[in-house]
């Protein structure tokens, strides 16, 4: 359940404070009252989670004086503003400053509230904006979303430090639903050029004098084309195989133009899905060369063992905490059916049939392999044409319930081994074997 949102009362007059207070903590806000401006600024800083709500008059630093003080803190702060009557011009002042909205005395308590959830809601959104971007241009935590034992992710993981360092362009490719523009974003954030702009573009959502317009200019706004917003930084072409010859050429001669080493990368995703071709088939060969100088091909999940099994648990574990509700507890069986599934959609259908296993869950009907048929389309039993061995499926499954016991123990051996009824020294050189730290749970 979220946590309710902040509202900051500053206000001179004590009756005033607590009756906004009353009256916005019945409507489910979470209120903090200070009789001061300044006050109040020693507890509100950029990452406040709410809204603040003054009044525009008041000893010492008045509103306005307060207004422009917290929009030094974080210009994107919502601040409503409360003025006496007749102070209409105030208030226009106060909205030209930054202030969110104001109320005039004597104001309705339901008008409050209602300007209380929208700045809320405005404020959750930026926040969560925030959250969003220092995540992307964080590498550690990139890195870290990139799951797998496997090792092609492994080498997946190598391929991106190493090629986050150099300063060429790269290809991206991968059958559809891998993650590849992940990648690209985690690339960005492990090189030189994690603190300049990373901008994101598809090839294919504009016709070809749009996307000549985009990439290139000029724009009918203000805005900067993409090559010229992306300067210094990361300019990111999903759908490459999209980009029609003529723009190709300007492509070309534009990154020709840059010389060595480049000032803006280009990081070019292929997600080309018309069989038997390659995106080496449809880009004209001198730009393909140039891009594909350092290419990194994403593995499909199918190739993956029993990284399957991980992400599975993952993502039930996240669903079921999202729906309130259980995560489904996989057998044996339904484990050599996950591992064994083709998944064509890759991560994406794998998170799709996680969901919808948390949901079954809840209302206590249906199995895992009824959801894998029905992402098949012919309705067949989904089998892969890739035999494994039966000991990969065991070691596969073994890990996945130790780890999984492991979890819902929060690292406690003793609860692990009553469970699983294994002796403490087999069960330490499982999680040897596996790469299982009990710090990890604890």
């Amino acid at each position: 359940m979220a946590q309710a949102m902040k509202i900051a009362i500053v206000d001179d007059e004590q009756d005033m404070r607590q009756s906004i207070s009353q009256w916005l903590a019945l409507s489910g806000f979470d209120t903090e009252t200070y009789p001061s401006a300044e006050d109040a600024l020693k507890s509100l800083g950029a990452d406040f989670a709410g809204a603040v709500v003054s009044d525009i008059k008041m000893p010492g630093m008045d509103g306005m004086a307060f207004l422009k003080r917290l929009m030094s803190v974080d210009s994107a702060l919502p601040v409503i503003m409360i003025t006496g009557h007749g102070d209409v011009p105030m208030a226009v002042e106060a909205m030209r400053v930054g202030a969110y909205d104001f109320l005039e005395k004597p104001f309705n308590p339901d008008r409050m509230t209602e300007l209380a959830k929208k700045a809320t809601q405005y404020r959750r959104l930026t926040l969560d904006n925030r959250a969003l971007r220092r995540e992307l241009s964080d590498g550690t935590t990139l890195m870290k979303k990139l799951i797998g034992a496997s090792l092609v992710m492994d080498r997946l993981r190598e391929d991106i430090l190493d090629l986050g360092q150099a300063d060429g362009h790269v290809l991206i490719d991968g059958e559809t639903g891998t993650g590849k523009t992940l990648v690209a974003h985690a690339l960005h954030a492990v090189g030189a050029k994690a603190g300049k702009k990373f901008v994101l573009m598809s090839c294919a959502a504009h016709d070809e004098d749009a996307l000549a317009r985009r990439l290139f200019g000029p724009m009918a706004d203000d805005t900067l084309p993409a090559l010229e917003e992306a300067r210094g930084g990361t300019l990111v072409l999903e759908d490459i195989e999209a980009l029609p010859q003529s723009l190709q050429a300007r492509l070309l001669s534009w990154m020709n133009d840059q010389g060595t080493p480049a000032e803006t990368r280009i990081v070019a995703i292929s997600n080309l899905q018309e069989q038997g071709k390659t995106c080496e088939d449809v880009l004209r060969p001198d730009l393909y060369f140039r891009l594909a100088a350092m290419k990194i091909t994403l593995p499909p999940l199918r190739q993956r063992g029993e990284d399957i099994l991980m992400l599975f648990t993952q993502f039930g574990e996240q669903f079921a905490e999202e729906y309130g509700c259980d995560a489904p507890q996989v057998s044996a069986q339904e484990a050599a059916q996950l591992l064994q599934a083709p998944w064509p959609g890759n991560i994406r259908q794998l998170i799709n049939v996680a969901e919808r296993a948390v949901l079954q869950n809840r209302r206590g009907s249906g199995t895992i392999a009824s959801l894998l048929m029905a992402e098949n389309d012919d309705a067949q039993p989904v089998m892969t044409t890739e035999g494994k061995p039966l000991k990969e499926y065991v070691e596969a499954f073994e890990r996945m319930l130790i780890d999984n016991t492991m979890r819902r123990h929060k690292g406690s051996i003793v609860n692990v081994m009553d469970e699983l009824c294994l002796p403490r020294r087999t069960l330490n050189e499982k999680m040897a074997k596996y790469g299982l730290q009990r710090s990890d749970y604890l």
